[in-house]
């Protein structure tokens, strides 16, 4: 039973010295440590509203920077476009002379023809000689 009783003794003694060795150790809230506290917050805060606005003018110049790419690129498709156009246009225009020429002489060689084939029948009434040759080209 002293056994038990020196036990008991020993634990309530480490108890007891436990608690009186014990630390508060909740900080002390004053107002200097709120205002320190604040006052670095808004550092903070106003560095990050700068490194923000340091990325929107960078997406701006970024931004502006496209348009004027595409806006080039797109001149360019317009120019290469139109140069083909009028390209085609010049080189098509001499080869529509040309055949409109043919086509007038070939229509007037056509009238010059026809009155050719008919004075040779009217000849070929009288000559029985070009009456065999338009009977060979079936020209009578």
């Amino acid at each position: 039973m002293q056994r038990y009783a020196n036990i008991i003794v020993l634990i309530l003694a480490l108890f007891i010295s436990s608690k009186s060795f014990a630390e508060n150790k909740t900080p002390v809230v004053n107002e200097r440590g709120v205002t320190e506290r604040l006052v670095r917050l808004e550092t903070k805060i106003d560095a990050m509203d700068k490194r923000l606005e340091d990325m929107n003018k960078r997406f701006e110049d970024i931004n502006s920077q496209l348009n004027r790419m595409s806006a080039i690129f797109t001149t360019l498709v317009v120019a290469v476009i139109g140069f083909a156009i009028w390209d085609r246009r010049t080189m098509v225009r001499p080869f529509e002379d040309k055949v409109r020429k043919m086509e007038d002489d070939i229509s007037e060689n056509k009238n010059q023809l026809h009155s050719l084939i008919l004075s040779l029948r009217d000849l070929s009434k009288t000559d029985s000689s070009v009456a065999e040759v338009l009977k060979r080209f079936n020209l009578l």
